[in-house]
């Protein structure tokens, strides 16, 4: 598959609305979906039908290609690039990843050492080793400890990027837009009509010294099988770069975006290697927890483990309901591969319920439950040569329904489970 990498600069503010089911109140997201992104270029595409060189939509057959096929392109997920980094709000280049939901930080001081927190760390490992050891686990702050503070700590989430081995959290900031109606047949503001938008803002502020702002920018990424077609899809987002507009809204002015692609880059580690590194933090964390006495059940003869840690909210279905568990019986469906040896130890989930609107029908999306983003199942099989190409066509085309609009995106083993207590970054 042929990773394009984009970079979204907001021109205007974003209206990306969401509103859950039977609520009346319209929430911003702090990222662009991949529908709405997905939506977005299809919709520049079809509108600039024949204009120039690169026609994508010609005899619907391209198009028919990136956005209808068994195989269509999958847009992930753009998440916001900015961060604080010594002290100053910079948009960054790295990937842009979701921590998972078995990180945790200070109730008191949350956040990384780079963002004055008491640092996060991740328990995994760690509650696995203790479950096979019959023992109690209970994570702490250490530093916390050392300072005679509240020493207790809670889920941390955050998007996050990793640059020169330090970690560092990401977010886009939001504010109310207000605006009176307009009458139809006068042109003029209605009379009691006053509502609010909230939208992602398009700038931040970079420098308060020189009070100098820029531009808010997002990364994500399209993944197209066919190496020619993306060659195409990239040629017509260069040539369009400044003619998009994502969002609601966009007659009114908000949603304009400029967007920059680029071939992505083939990381520095293989699958094979992740796994490798996860499962050696597993065994040396293994042998620590051994002062506790033997384990009566030698969890780690003869067995590779593996994490699905989810990069996006995932549609999950096993026997035709919904679920937000992924199952080792499901997994092996997914896969379609007989491995008896194949075993589920851990889940960390929550749920929630998305909607939408499909501008091409006119007509609301269905009401969806999804697994949250930064979920993590733990997986343990005695065949792993059966599974790493698997888990590579995963990493790269996702889990469950409508992977191509962004859900169901899975990273295979974070690095970020190798974080620990006494380590928290």
């Amino acid at each position: 598959m042929t990773k394009l990498e984009l970079t979204i600069t907001a021109i205007s503010a974003l209206a990306l609305g969401r509103r859950k089911p039977g609520d009346s109140v319209s929430e911003v997201e702090n990222y662009i979906p991949g529908s709405v992104l997905r939506g977005a270029i299809a919709s520049q595409i079809l509108q600039l039908s024949g204009r120039h060189s690169v026609n994508l939509a010609e005899n619907g057959g391209d198009f028919l290609n990136l956005f209808l096929d068994e195989s269509a392109a999958v847009f992930g997920n753009a998440y916001p690039a900015v961060t604080k980094i010594d002290d100053k709000l910079t948009a960054v280049n790295n990937q842009i990843k979701v921590l998972p939901a078995t990180a945790v930080s200070s109730k008191t001081n949350p956040g990384f050492k780079t963002d004055k927190g008491h640092g996060v760390f991740d328990t995994l490992i760690d509650a696995f080793c203790a479950a096979a050891y019959n023992q109690p686990y209970q994570p702490s702050d250490s530093r916390a400890i050392v300072q005679g503070t509240n020493p207790q700590v809670e889920t941390y989430s955050s998007f996050y990027s990793l640059i020169n081995n330090n970690y560092y959290s990401h977010n886009a900031s939001s504010r109310f837009l207000t605006r009176v109606g307009i009458n139809r047949r006068r042109a003029t503001s209605e009379e009691e009509i006053l509502y609010s938008i909230q939208v992602l803002n398009e700038s931040f502020l970079k420098n308060i010294k020189t009070d100098e702002w820029d531009n808010f920018v997002f990364r994500g990424f399209v993944g197209v099988d066919n190496e020619s077609l993306a060659e195409k899809l990239q040629e017509f987002i260069q040539i369009n770069s400044d003619k998009f507009r994502i969002g609601g809204s966009i007659s009114r002015g908000l949603g304009k975006v400029k967007i920059a692609v680029s071939q992505g880059k083939a990381s520095c580690l293989n699958l094979q290697s992740q796994i490798d590194n996860f499962n050696q933090a597993l065994r040396n964390r293994w042998q620590l927890w051994s002062i506790f006495g033997k384990c009566e059940n030698d969890l780690l003869s003869d067995r590779t483990y593996f994490t699905l840690d989810l990069q996006s909210d995932a549609i999950l279905s096993e026997n035709w309901q919904r679920t937000t568990v992924i199952s080792a019986d499901m997994l092996k469906d997914v896969a379609n591969i007989d491995d008896e040896s194949l075993e589920m130890h851990l889940a960390y989930s929550s749920y929630d319920y998305r909607s939408g609107w499909n501008s091409a029908w006119g007509l609301m999306k269905d009401v969806e439950l999804v697994t949250n983003k930064g979920s993590v199942y733990l997986f343990s099989t005695s065949k792993p040569e059966k599974w790493y190409a698997v888990l590579k066509k995963l990493s790269e085309k996702g889990i469950g329904d409508r992977t191509c609009e962004g859900f169901g995106q899975v990273e295979v083993c974070n690095e970020f489970h190798q974080v620990f207590r006494e380590n928290g970054k």
